[in-house]
């Protein structure tokens, strides 16, 4: 299934074929093909290079810890995101060594998750990051320290077939996809004034 943004101006393929399906089929993702896709979030760009994003990962053949990455999705996406291939959560680093707070930390880790979002298109994977997350119940989880904030979830794998879906999440998978216009979220002098 095709769903290429209709852009004003022509952007690049991956950005513009990117898309967040919720329809995964059950092919496996190799532990290497996940390790790129680390290695590319690694990379990405961050403030004083303070590099606040981690990840917890895990593959749907990690039966008990993806079923409890999946116990940590809001129900919405249970349904579907118990389909991927592979669940994640990013975790973003609110606060420096010095012990002051990191203002950047939640572009940082987004920035690292679209590394990897663009990353995986390249390597035929598609991403969905999930808001609909238990975030105290990850931080319980999971152990993760004070300083540090859940950030989003995200479900990654191949593109499955819509029509397993129910029916309320099959017609949104195969619907246009929509985006304000660029006049809408670009301004210039003041604003609320298009560029």
């Amino acid at each position: 299934m095709s769903k290429t943004a209709d852009t004003s101006v022509e952007i690049h393929p991956l950005l513009a074929n990117r898309w967040s399906p919720r329809a995964f089929s059950d092919q496996p993702v190799p532990a290497e093909t996940v390790t790129a896709l680390l290695e590319a979030a690694r990379w990405s760009p961050s403030g004083l290079n303070g590099q606040p994003w981690r990840f917890i990962v895990s593959r749907r053949g990690e039966s008990a810890l993806f079923a409890q990455m999946v116990d940590c999705l809001m129900e919405g996406n249970q349904i579907w995101a118990k389909n991927a291939a592979v669940l994640m959560f990013a975790v973003a680093e609110t606060t420096r060594p010095n012990g002051k707070p990191n203002g950047s930390a939640r572009h940082d880790v987004g920035q690292a998750v679209a590394n990897l979002t663009v990353q995986a298109g390249e390597m035929g994977l598609y991403v969905h990051q999930m808001g609909g997350i238990y975030r105290d119940k990850i931080k319980t989880v999971y152990d993760i320290p004070e300083g540090y904030e859940v950030a989003i979830g995200i479900a990654v794998g191949y593109l499955g077939d819509a029509a397993a879906l129910p029916d309320d999440l099959a017609e949104r998978e195969t619907a246009p996809r929509e985006r304000k216009p660029l006049n809408e979220i670009a301004f210039t002098e003041k604003w609320g004034n298009p560029l």
